[in-house]
């Protein structure tokens, strides 16, 4: 096998590399749990757009960088210079959200390799992917209801799509963390493996994966997401609405606040 290729990008937070058949996507940023600030949502479509050109890349995978975590979330200690104001908050919106849709519409089979924490935006990342494939001592949540934000309506989809609606309303009412095996319970993950064994599992499972037709696959995941279609009698306006609301409240401000000053946040509901 060639030795990787590592891909430059304007951010040391995000390493791409093509080894094989595959695309690794790897999130970098150690010292907070490999949390996403706004240059690593950048940088994933640069990442995406390369492996798509690149016919040599079959199956593309994402990962955190150490053992720790996957994706920790939003880097909430950036937030109130990035999403304090409508102004951010629109900005980081928009660059995340164009990451999430590159990446759910990224024509090759995606594989997230879960290790430790993958919590909030971390849940979102990996719900994008095909496949997701955890290490035993994984945590899932979304804690959402404990920082007063909001999530859109294509991303709760996304994850009702998988776990189903009880399991949804579960996540977001409580905030907690669940192990890997009630992730595979919920269908949220389709593998379990432990952690000795995980990296070269997903290796030889995206080896099998690339030695397939990639036109049957791309014709498969494109009628996936067909089918999966938001019903045009959805009132997402009222959603956005909703989610706006949110970003726009007291508790929002109050959330990020009890954060950075590492104390418990103290709701109000407005």
């Amino acid at each position: 096998m060639d030795a990787p290729n590592t891909i430059e990008l304007p951010t040391t937070r995000m390493i791409a590399r093509i080894d094989g058949p595959i695309g690794w996507m790897i999130f970098n940023n150690q010292e907070r749990r490999n949390a996403v600030s706004l240059d690593m949502w950048e940088a994933m479509p640069l990442i995406l757009d390369r492996f798509e050109q690149d016919p040599a890349v079959r199956v593309i995978v994402l990962r955190g960088a150490g053992e720790k975590a996957f994706v920790s979330g939003a880097d909430i200690s950036q937030f109130e210079q990035q999403r304090s104001s409508p102004e951010t908050v629109a900005h980081y919106e928009s660059v995340a959200e164009k990451a999430s849709k590159r990446l759910s519409g990224t024509s090759k089979p995606t594989i997230a390799m879960i290790q430790g924490f993958c919590i909030g935006g971390g849940v979102g990342i990996a719900v994008g992917c095909d496949l997701r494939i955890a290490g035993q001592g994984a945590k899932f949540g979304v804690p959402a209801s404990r920082l007063g934000l909001g999530y859109g309506p294509a991303g709760v989809k996304k994850l009702m799509d998988l776990v189903g609606p009880a399991h949804v309303k579960e996540i977001f009412y409580t905030s907690r963390h669940f192990n890997a095996a009630e992730a595979l319970a919920m269908g949220l993950v389709n593998r379990v493996l432990p952690e000795a064994v995980l990296e070269a599992y997903v290796r030889a499972y995206g080896d099998m994966i690339a030695e397939n037709a990639p036109l049957t696959m791309q014709a498969l995941k494109r009628t996936v997401e067909e089918l999966l279609r938001t019903s045009p009698d959805a009132d997402l306006a009222l959603c956005e609405r909703l989610v706006q609301g949110c970003f726009d409240s007291e508790d929002y401000v109050e959330g990020r606040r009890a954060f950075m000053e590492k104390r418990r946040p103290v709701f109000k509901g407005r």
